[in-house]
Order: C-alpha cells, then sequence, then structure tokens
C-alpha cells in the first residue's frame, strides 16, 4: 500500500512524497480510508511513535473547507510539545494547501497572541484542554461549527486529570460531524468517554492493547536499593554513545541526581513540575540539539516529549501502573528505529516485571551489571573507533605535522598511544580501579523473578496478606505508620500511579515513606512512616485541585474536620 492509494488529496501526496513517506503505517492504513469520510467516529489504539499524527492530520486536511474562515477541526492533546508538534507536522502536509490555517493554543504563552491568531480566520486549532476551556470562557472561540474533534493521547490526558475537561469540550461542540480517539491503550474512563459521546465508533488497534514496541528491547538490572545510583551512573559509562532519557518517581529524585550526574561532568539536565516554561522550554532545546547526552524527567513532566533518535529509556525505578510503563517505553524505538528500555529494581520489584510482561506481552532480558573493568573496555574501545573516525580533511594540520615528529622524535608510537590514553582515561581508570560487584547474587535461592505465584512471593507482594491484592504495602497501619485522610480519589481523575505522583511531588517525599493506598470514588486514604506525616499534611491541607480545596488530616486521631 502507498499514501496515493489511500485516496487522499493529490496536494497532499506531493507533499508526504517530499517529505520522504512512502508507504504507510500500519495505524495510518487502517485509519485514513476511514477517516477520510468525515462522518464516522473512530477510535485508533496504537503505541506512541507509529504515525497517529499523520494517521489523523491527513484526513483532516483532505476534508476541511480552505474557503470557509472559521474552525472546523479541533485537535485536543495534553501537553504544550505535543501541540506544537502536531501543527508542526501539519504545517508540512499542508504545503500545497493555500489557504489552509493552523493555529496552536496552550499554556504558558500569551493568551492575546493566541486570540490573535484566532481572529485572523483559521480551520483546525490544536489545543490543550486547560487553555481551550480558557478561550471558551473567554468567548475566544466558537465551537458552534466544529465539525471534528481529534482527542490524541486521551489515555494521557485522562491520566493528567483531564476527563472533565474533555466532557466539556465535546458537549460544547454539538455539531460535530465525527470524533475521532486516539490512544495507546484503553483504559475504563476512556470507554466511558467513547460510549457517552461517540455513536458506533470504527475501531481498529495496531498489535494488542497495552502490547509494548516491538522495535524495543526490555532489559533489567538487579542491585540492592543502596546501589540504585551506582548502577545508574555504571549503565551510563557502560553506553557511551547514549542519548535517552532517565524516568524518576519524583521531582525531588530528578533534580538530586541531576545535579549527582552534572557535578561529576555528564552532560545532563532536569525536567519536572517547579520549572517554569522559559525554563522547560531552554532544558528541552538543548535536548533536541544534543547538546544534552541525557535528559531525566518525572512521568507528568515528561508527558507529551517526542524526540527522535532517543536511544535508550532508563527507568530508575519501575512505576506501579503498567500504562506508565509503556508511555515511558514507547519514547524509544520510534519511527521504525531500534531502541532500549533498562530498569534499575531490587528484589522486591521483581513481581512488578512479571505483570509487564503478562500485561504488555513482552520479555524482559536480565543483565549482569558491568564490572569497573567492562566499563573500562568499553569506554576504551569507543575512544579508539571516534580517535580513527576523526575527520582531519579540514584545516592545515600538515604545516604542523614537521613540528610534531620533531616533536616526539624520541617517543615511540606506542609511548604516543598511551600518553593520548592516559590524558583522556586517566580519572577514568582510576575511579573504576576497584569497583565493587553491583549485582544482587543468588545466595542458594532462586531469584525473585524467577518464583512466580508462590506462596512467599505473593505475601512479598500483598504486604503479607496473602489474599492477592495489589497494594503500596509495606505492613499495615500499626508500627510506624500514620493513616491519613484526604478527599480526592477516582472521581477526580486520578488513578493510583497518578494518584501516589501528584501526593509525593507536592510533599517532596519519597515513596519509601508511603505503605498502604486505599482510593475510593471521592476519599483516599494513606499510610505513612508517623515521621512524615505532618510533612505531608503541611504540604497539601488547604491547597486547591482543579478549583477544590484539598482537605487532609490524620484518620486516626479526630477523623474528619
Amino acid at each position: 500500500m502507498t499514501f496515493e492509494g489511500l485516496g487522499i488529496d493529490e496536494r497532499l501526496i506531493r507533499a508526504t512524497t517530499e517529505l520522504g513517506y512512502v508507504n504507510p503505517t500500519a495505524i495510518q492504513e487502517q485509519a485514513i480510508p476511514v477517516l477520510l469520510s468525515g462522518t464516522t467516529d473512530f477510535i485508533g489504539l496504537a503505541q506512541t511513535g507509529t504515525g497517529k499524527t499523520a494517521a489523523f492530520g491527513l484526513p483532516l486536511l483532505h476534508v476541511i473547507d480552505a474557503a470557509a474562515k472559521y474552525p472546523q477541526a479541533l485537535v485536543v492533546c495534553p501537553t504544550r510539545e505535543l501541540c506544537l508538534q502536531i501543527v508542526k507536522e501539519i504545517e508540512l502536509f499542508k504545503k500545497y494547501m493555500t489557504g489552509v490555517s493552523v493555529v496552536a493554543v496552550y499554556g504558558g504563552s500569551s493568551i492575546g497572541l493566541q486570540i490573535r491568531d484566532l481572529k485572523r480566520g483559521v480551520q483546525i486549532v490544536v489545543a490543550t484542554p486547560g487553555r481551550l476551556i480558557d478561550l471558551i470562557e473567554r468567548k475566544a472561540i466558537n465551537l458552534e461549527q466544529i465539525k471534528y474533534v481529534v482527542l490524541d493521547e486521551a489515555d494521557e490526558m485522562l491520566n493528567m486529570g483531564f476527563q472533565d475537561d474533555i466532557e466539556f469540550i465535546l458537549k460544547n461542540t454539538p455539531q460535530r460531524d465525527s470524533t475521532w480517539l486516539f490512544s495507546a491503550t484503553m483504559p475504563p474512563e476512556i470507554r466511558k468517554v467513547s460510549k457517552r459521546y461517540m455513536k458506533d465508533p470504527k475501531e481498529v488497534t495496531v498489535g494488542k492493547v497495552n502490547m509494548a514496541n516491538k522495535s524495543i528491547d526490555h532489559q533489567y538490572y538487579l542491585t540492592t536499593a543502596q546501589h540504585r545510583y551506582e548502577t545508574l551512573k555504571r549503565i551510563i559509562d557502560f553506553n557511551p554513545g547514549i542519548y535517552g532519557i532517565i524516568f524518576t518517581r519524583t521531582k525531588i529524585d530528578a533534580q538530586e541526581i541531576s545535579e549527582k550526574l552534572t557535578r561529576e561532568g555528564y552532560d545532563i539536565d532536569a525536567l519536572h513540575g517547579d520549572l517554569t516554561q522559559g525554563q522547560r522550554d531552554k532544558v528541552m532545546g538543548q535536548f533536541r540539539d544534543k547538546s544534552l547526552q541525557l535528559l531525566i524527567a518525572t512521568d507528568v513532566a515528561a508527558r507529551g516529549i517526542d524526540v527522535q533518535g532517543i536511544t535508550h529509556v532508563i527507568n530508575y525505578e519501575l512505576p506501579d501502573d503498567v500504562e506508565v510503563y509503556t508511555h515511558r517505553s514507547g519514547r524509544t524505538g520510534r519511527a521504525g528505529n531500534q531502541g532500549i528500555c533498562i530498569s534499575i529494581i531490587h528484589a522486591k520489584e521483581a513481581y512488578k516485571l512479571k505483570q509487564i510482561e503478562r500485561i504488555n506481552n513482552s520479555q524482559f532480558h536480565k543483565l549482569d551489571i558491568p564490572s569497573g573493568k567492562d566499563v573500562c573496555r568499553k569506554q576504551f574501545f569507543h575512544f579508539m573507533d571516534k580517535l580513527l573516525s576523526t575527520d582531519i580533511s579540514h584545516g592545515d594540520y600538515e604545516t604542523y605535522v614537521p613540528m610534531l615528529a620533531e616533536r616526539f622524535a624520541d617517543v615511540s608510537k606506542e609511548d604516543v598511544l598511551k600518553r593520548v590514553a592516559a590524558m583522556e582515561f586517566d580519572r577514568f581508570l582510576k575511579y573504576y580501579e576497584n569497583a565493587e560487584d553491583l549485582n544482587l547474587r543468588d545466595k542458594g535461592r532462586r531469584e525473585p523473578a524467577e518464583r512466580g505465584g508462590d506462596r512467599s512471593s505473593t505475601r512479598e507482594r500483598d504486604g503479607g496478606r496473602g489474599d492477592g491484592r495489589k497494594e503500596y504495602s509495606r505492613g499495615g497501619s500499626g508500627g510506624g505508620y500514620s493513616r491519613l485522610f484526604v478527599n480526592l480519589g477516582t472521581k477526580d481523575g486520578f488513578f493510583k500511579a497518578s494518584f501516589l505522583q501528584f501526593i509525593l511531588d507536592m510533599s517532596d517525599l519519597k515513596k519509601e515513606a508511603l505503605g498502604r493506598i486505599d482510593m475510593k470514588d471521592m476519599n483516599s486514604w494513606i499510610e505513612i512512616e508517623k515521621g512524615a506525616a505532618q510533612q505531608m499534611i503541611r504540604s497539601l491541607d488547604g491547597k486547591n485541585y482543579k478549583g477544590r480545596r484539598i482537605r487532609m488530616n490524620d484518620a486516626d486521631s479526630g477523623g474528619r474536620r
């Protein structure tokens, strides 16, 4: 199949041909013929990096009326970065279509300038939910004539708490001919939205729902919790050509690890919720142009990032939610390239690998953490390859060769090479000279990942209950734990993983301080180490979440206030 065979406008064919698009991807091949009618509701389930933007962008350009200077198509996506990326791609696709305008509206930028762009007359609006609702409430955009609504990365938007916003937007587009929903996963909340606002949607699944990208090699290293940082350093050093993203649970971890690695000479910066939009743009610009070799980020801060050529994704800790793992790993192995997703785990996390393997239908490969000698050998070969491939065609080096020959007349070629290696590697070799073994070695027992469903591993992951329920547990509310009440729950758009991330980010605490989390529709109960309870209460109680005042207090000493 070629793009020409899909039936899209000849002007779009010219643009895609120039861009090097010859054969459509699986999601494009199945989605575009359906969407060209403009009257069919559609659900497309496919991993990130499979060409979803072209799958809806080309049909939108095909069906809109270029002569009508008002918004006809609305694309809603979770983040500013994705918003800008979609606009950039649509601009390339419409190269030969005169009179077609597309505008991006998103938070963190002047709303006045965006209103001015809208007044000029546009056919396609690409928006983040919050800024779009601001524009609706200011009556700066009229959605009455919107015919086509696209929800891109719908699962990400729900994870970020945008369910109410999405439903508000769909209610305010009453004249739409069709709704197109694209997502990497299919949680129950998306299914509910589709049933409520879509009519007999055509559903297309590329691969299996939640299934990991086959272009990604999933690897893990087993170590002790206290050796995580050293293991991370060793993985980075063992992959000298790495260009990747490291994921942490909290912004505190992201900042601390970034500062440590920067002090030790690594080209790295952190991306987290405390950055202003200007700071975020600067970090992302440096990462895209490869001034930074590594980016360390929380899941919330990394949403919507789409950078080509990422070789590695590293999970400093495994996420609790399989869907979060799917999105993390999906940052690499894009557009047909091979990628590697590495997880650093300790024994108590091993059961999570089994969950991810089962749900994603993927296989993890256990690797030994490289020894100091392995790292030095790998770096040395990389240095030799770089030395041999150095371009000496530019510059008048011939002028200096006689002086060099005279200066090194009494030095053998072998000694010159040794000195060059010493200059490059002296500090490196000293650091790894007596490096310890970071691997968690088997001491007569099978590894936890291999224990499957035996009774001891079930107790370990169920917090000793043995009932098979998945909990954030480490021993009940007795002993050194307090039990906190908070008036936030699943009705606020939280899953357990996103709720965990939210409370950790707000309180600057680490996950190790938490015990069991019990979530209900409107409320939740959190077990937390007694010494950290007051810090969490101070951080959350009285704050606002989506216009609602958060109440948090000790559940066991006075209950709700």
